[in-house]
């Protein structure tokens, strides 16, 4: 139990049975009445963001969320495997519950999973990606432009907006919170 004066942003906590981290939280104390705290926690679960306030003083639960270091191996239809990076102990994700984030899982890339009691909460990719360009049209000569993108296929098989320097067989990052382009590696 924790007393809601000391979250801090990052903390996970158990409210009526889900597990929320908390992203950001305000403590205020109006001219009139009693002192609370407004907080904004993203579910675990759902990945919902949802705002909670709490007068001050109120202890709620916090849980404990296991944070594994995993390598992503390979995926064979929508089960995708990863290994523990020092037990070597290799565990199976289905497609549904990594969600949004399988486009951009490439063999070798390391990755964080989370667990609560050993329920699976989640994934958290790196902020950025490094990626092969396996497919780009040619830019075109005096288009030099500093807004003129192409499409990119890369070795994931996702598409990306890239500059028209860009070509074939570079080597470029993605940023995974929006999955765009952020420069040549």
């Amino acid at each position: 139990m924790i007393n809601v004066n000391d979250i801090k942003n990052g903390l996970t906590v158990k409210i009526d049975n889900n597990i929320y981290t908390v992203v950001e939280f305000q403590h205020v104390k109006p001219g009139k009445g009693s002192a609370f705290v407004r907080t904004k926690l993203k579910n675990l679960r759902t990945g919902a963001t949802t705002e909670i306030t709490f007068n001050a003083g109120v202890k709620i639960e916090t849980a404990h969320v296991e944070k594994q270091n995993m390598q992503f191996l390979y995926n064979q239809g929508d089960t995708y495997y990863f290994m523990n990076m020092q037990t070597y102990d290799q565990i199976e994700l289905s497609k549904a519950s990594i969600g949004d984030d399988v486009k951009f899982l490439k063999e070798n890339l390391e990755v964080i999973i989370s667990f609560y009691e050993g329920e699976l909460m989640g994934i958290i990719l790196p902020d950025k990606v490094e990626y092969l360009v396996t497919k780009s049209e040619p830019g075109v000569k005096g288009n030099t432009t500093s807004t003129a993108m192409k499409d990119a296929e890369l070795e994931t098989g996702m598409t990306v907006k890239v500059p028209m320097f860009i070509s074939e067989g570079e080597k470029i990052l993605v940023s995974t919170t929006d999955g765009k382009y952020v420069s040549r590696a």
